[in-house]
């Protein structure tokens, strides 16, 4: 069977970490969320995205199609009802079209209205009652983790058998799970509220202290001292130290020193200076507003605790402070001396309150420099993704 992970209209609300990435390439948990639906399926499994990430991220279409939501997390329940489904029918759920079966006849004059959540097309939909978690804000990517982290555990670690620890490490609890070829001395270890998982040749230097539920991905490395509390992920090729607390890097990002990061994610290629802390609470205790990239407004996040999204390739200086719900655009340099600008548009140049276009052509260039360090050629179409979030950031 083919599969293919669409990403539905509402993907304006994950802004602006799926600007240069499909919905279902979000890290929640240990993996993101395509590899969540790959390690359950047999068969091609692609993406339909935006049409300016369709040349690094293609379709593949066949006779038949699985369509899924890809903000869905995927569970063994839900794809056993999206297998039952028949050729050009649907499944919703609260009367959200959440994976449909359509034949390739079909497939370019329905995939605009499937994305859309129009469902008058089908000949029959089918009410899914089971449980269905959707990623439909940034929130909600820190909200879940701690529960991914608990689900993404017990299908990577199944029938394996975990490294054994060095004996300066002191561990409270049973659940941690060390792949090969980590170095990990004097630390300590409680998962007593959840699992820890140490990836590949991850590094966690002396004197770290981490609660879980906790992921360290391949080739990562935690800083010496560092103070990371439960719900938190570090992505593959990452450098962390300070205090974290219920936050996800996507991948290849540094906050390599002291200074308080919560209730955030922050996407790839970032970099956060020196003792640069976010606020993650209001004063008042009241839900925190961020921005609203449909409403072109901030909105009610709902959330009392709430602290930063970031897109990929950004970066702030040393002493940074953001506020409460920040959002810091793709491709940012930021260099202030008070609190950070709630919003702040993509490719944006700031300095001491003066916001200027950073210009395309030494974006690409540091881009590709930071991305050299770790070994990895940006492509042209990389670039020509950032080219088109560039030209469309006066309307962010």
């Amino acid at each position: 069977m083919n599969y293919i992970l669409f990403d539905s209209d509402t993907r304006v609300n994950l802004l602006p970490l799926v600007f240069t990435r499909p919905v279902s390439s979000l890290r929640v948990g240990i993996i993101t969320l395509k590899e969540k639906w790959s390690i359950r399926i047999s068969g091609s499994l692609s993406v339909d995205v935006a049409e300016y990430l369709k040349s690094k991220f293609p379709t593949i279409i066949e006779d038949e199609n699985i369509l899924i939501d890809s903000s869905l997390i995927a569970n063994d329940n839900l794809l056993k009802a999206i297998k039952e489904m028949q050729t050009d029918t649907a499944l919703i759920i609260d009367g959200k079209l959440i994976a449909a079966n359509v034949s390739k006849v079909n497939y370019d004059q329905w995939i605009e209205k499937i994305k859309a959540g129009e469902v008058d097309m089908f000949k029959n939909t089918t009410e899914y009652s089971g449980v269905a978690v959707l990623i439909g804000n940034n929130t909600d990517v820190f909200l879940q983790n701690g529960n991914e982290i608990r689900a993404d555990y017990q299908i990577l670690t199944k029938d394996k058998t975990s490294t054994i620890l060095h004996y300066s490490n002191r561990v409270l609890g049973q659940n941690v799970f060390i792949e090969e070829g980590v170095d990990i001395k004097c630390a300590t270890l409680n998962c007593e509220d959840g699992p820890i998982y140490i990836g590949k040749n991850a590094k966690i230097m002396e004197g770290t202290l981490i609660r879980g539920p906790f992921a360290l991905c391949e080739n990562s490395e935690v800083k010496m001292g560092a103070k990371i509390y439960g719900d938190t992920t570090i992505g593959p090729s990452c450098k962390v130290g300070g205090e974290v607390s219920n936050t996800v890097f996507i991948g290849y990002s540094n906050k390599g020193h002291d200074g308080y990061l919560g209730n955030s994610v922050i996407g790839e290629w970032c970099n956060i200076g020196a003792d640069s802390n976010t606020s993650n609470l209001k004063n008042t205790y009241g839900e925190i507003s961020t921005w609203s990239y449909s409403e072109k407004k901030f909105v009610s996040s709902g959330q009392m605790y709430f602290g930063l999204v970031m897109g990929d390739y950004s970066k702030c200086a040393i002493n940074s402070m953001f506020n409460s719900g920040t959002v810091v655009g793709v491709n940012c340099s930021i260099v202030e001396t008070g609190f950070i600008n709630k919003m702040t548009p993509s490719f944006s140049w700031v300095v001491n309150g003066d916001m200027i276009k950073y210009s395309f052509d030494k974006a690409v260039e540091v881009a590709k420099t930071v991305a050299l360090r770790r070994n990895i050629s940006l492509s042209d179409q990389d670039v020509e993704i950032l080219r088109h979030i560039s030209e469309q950031s006066d309307n962010e």
